[in-house]
């Protein structure tokens, strides 16, 4: 029997995974009842996704909309509860509709139970998304 994967572990593959556009396998990370919330998100847009087939809708059209270079700057903390961490990084890459770079800032807080991401609070800048490109609700896929 192997030793589970750490909660940065899995974190880190779910980087990959991201740019590797493999929205699929990202999703299959999540637990059914998995909790991704957006303290920041401005008007309009979701605050909190409950379930993994609301993170699965809200994600499907990622690629359509930013192609993801690379996550520089990745710093991972431990907190004092071992299946949560703290996530420092910067992800990078171009808006696909404008072809502007795209350049934003993370900090997420993740909680792993059982090899599953069960919450992730994603605070990031919410003036980017009002850059043209940015809007997952309209995607050709």
């Amino acid at each position: 029997m192997s030793a589970p994967i750490s909660p940065a572990d899995l974190y880190r593959h779910s980087l990959r995974l991201l740019l590797a556009k493999d929205i699929p396998a990202w999703v299959a990370l999540w637990a059914e009842d998995g909790v991704m919330e957006f303290p920041f998100a401005p008007d309009g847009r979701p605050k909190r996704l409950e379930g993994r087939e609301a993170i699965a809708a809200y994600m499907h059209p990622y690629p359509d909309h930013i192609d993801l270079h690379d996550f520089p700057e990745l710093r991972i903390h431990q907190t004092t509860e071992p299946e949560t961490i703290v996530i420092e990084m910067r992800g990078v890459g171009r808006l696909v509709e404008s072809g502007r770079p795209f350049d934003m800032t993370y900090i997420a807080v993740v909680t792993v139970r059982d090899g599953h991401i069960t919450s992730y609070r994603d605070y990031w800048n919410p003036l980017t998304v009002l850059e043209p490109g940015t809007d997952f609700a309209r995607s050709s896929r």
